[in-house]
């Protein structure tokens, strides 16, 4: 008996980080979704694991699985500055991040700042612009600042991007560039709604008359508190064998027959991120396995490129991912 209760006893373990308000913060912001979303949890989860991840995200899905309305809500939830950039086939670098302006008073060029110095920028329908304007993208989602005219602007913290797309629609859309895929931290795949969750959907939207759904969602969270909480889970713990465990899922999808391009070493930064922040959201100041299998899939789908033979079969990148998890030994 003295032997269990000391086996017991061993079990138990305390915190060395206080998670608390983290985990309050996310239950509210999630509660405030839920009053207008129904269903689409997974999506909902990941985009908030990729803000506190210091991440962005790249969601794909058919049009009317609330992709828009989600990431909307979402910044209404938060105290912080939101930006939305409508792309197309003529959208401009400039438009994006600014342009300079001669100003005759002072007969000197003034910076006009553009539509993503803000907190939150939604991007909507980001595969619509071609190469030039989104390579305009690729220094401010990974340094968080643009460089104009030899001048360099940091963009304010927290920073997040946060891009639509449909993946169904070829006329008038361009490829992403891999350079820019490998900015995001996720990928994030919107199904549609089951018929249970389609009932209340539709019948939401009988009750609803007049009132705005995102008049519904209130502010639960400040800017202040996202930097603090970002913070917070770089504290979180994570064994040497976990790191490893890491390291082994992203070298074999360079090694894997299936695949044209494996992934980069951005790649197992941001699983390491994503991973400290399930850990953290669900309340557990270390990492396990299988917080890092949670974060594998929406982190390296979209990173790598299944070959040419393969993609016929109608094999794809995520079949290939978690078969590449499922090799890897997981650590003890």
């Amino acid at each position: 008996m003295e032997e269990t209760r000391q086996e017991n006893e061993n079990l138990e373990f305390t915190n060395r980080i206080d998670l608390t308000e983290l985990q309050e913060s996310v239950h509210n912001i999630k509660a405030q979704l839920n009053k207008v979303i129904v269903g689409q949890k997974e999506m909902i989860d990941l985009l908030i694991v990729a803000i506190f991840s210091d991440g962005h995200a790249l969601i794909e899905g058919v049009p009317g699985v609330a992709k828009t309305m989600t990431t909307k809500l979402l910044s209404r939830a938060m105290d912080i500055d939101f930006s939305r950039i409508q792309f197309t086939p003529d959208l401009m670098p400039s438009d994006i991040l600014g342009t300079s302006i001669f100003n005759v008073k002072t007969s000197e060029f003034e910076f006009k700042k553009g539509p993503v110095f803000s907190n939150m920028v939604l991007i909507d329908e980001i595969n619509r612009a071609p190469a030039k304007t989104q390579a305009a993208l690729f220094e401010v989602m990974e340094e968080k600042q643009i460089t104009m005219d030899g001048t360099r602007y940091k963009m304010n913290a927290p920073f997040i991007v946060l891009a639509t797309q449909n993946p169904i629609e070829q006329e008038g859309t361009y490829r992403l560039p891999e350079a820019q895929l490998d900015r995001f931290i996720f990928k994030v795949n919107v199904e549609y709604p089951s018929a249970e969750e389609e009932l209340e959907i539709i019948s939401r939207e009988q009750a609803l008359e007049k009132n705005v759904k995102l008049d519904q969602v209130e502010k639960v969270i400040t800017g202040a508190e996202i930097i603090k909480y970002k913070d917070l889970i770089t504290q979180i713990k994570v064994e040497k064998n976990l790191l490893e465990y890491i390291a082994n899922i992203v070298v074999n999808t360079r090694s894997n027959s299936f695949l044209f391009l494996g992934a980069s070493p951005r790649a197992s930064i941001s699983i390491l991120k994503a991973s400290k922040a399930f850990a953290a959201i669900n309340g557990r100041d270390f990492v396990t396995p299988e917080d890092i299998k949670n974060a594998a899939i929406p982190v390296l789908e979209h990173r790598v490129i299944v070959t040419p033979e393969r993609e016929m079969e109608g094999v794809t990148s995520k079949q290939i991912i978690e078969q590449i998890i499922e090799s890897v030994e997981i650590p003890r």
